[in-house]
């Protein structure tokens, strides 16, 4: 057999997995649950599960330019639970840019426009903890930073785990 006809048969039975390479841009989807853990401002700290409990659902697709910077629309309900009442209490519109840092971890800068009426930004900084051929599983830790709707400026350290698609 010559070389040719080896280095062919090589080539797939590998399944061209050397010479693969990943279209850009490239669209994701994912769906998390985060957990502010607490919250605080002039006035007061709050800690969730043990004042209330609180709980988002961020869902939303990005947009990878290439490798290394992304676009990315998230929506993220909330819903809180104070005193035995729960009820869906914002929705959050939370678009940004994304930005690979390398090793599975990726910075998401976000703006934050709710329909209660508070705004601002978002810092998120997000790792890649499991990953296979068809989803991989994240952790990130959310730090949003809130004003307006007449209340004081906020700070809030959040822990939330999801997966991709």
């Amino acid at each position: 057999m010559s070389f040719k006809h080896t280095f062919f048969i090589a080539l797939l039975s590998t399944g061209f997995t050397a010479f693969s390479q990943t279209t850009y841009p490239k669209i994701t989807g994912y769906f998390g649950i985060m957990h502010p853990i607490v919250t605080i401002n002039e006035d007061e700290t709050t800690v969730n599960f043990r004042d209330y409990y609180a709980v988002g659902f961020p869902t939303g697709i990005n947009i990878w330019k290439n490798e290394k910077i992304g676009f990315s629309f998230e929506m993220v309900p909330n819903i809180k639970d104070d005193q035995g009442t729960s009820k869906v209490t914002n929705l959050l519109f939370h678009p940004g840019v994304l930005v690979a840092l390398g090793k599975g971890y990726t910075f998401a800068g976000r703006a934050a426009f709710e329909t209660s009426g508070r705004y601002g930004f978002t810092p998120v900084f997000n790792k890649t903890i499991i990953k296979n051929s068809s989803c991989s599983y994240y952790v990130a830790v959310p730090l949003p930073v809130r004003f307006g709707n007449d209340h004081p400026a906020s700070f809030t350290i959040g822990f939330q785990f999801g997966i991709a698609f």
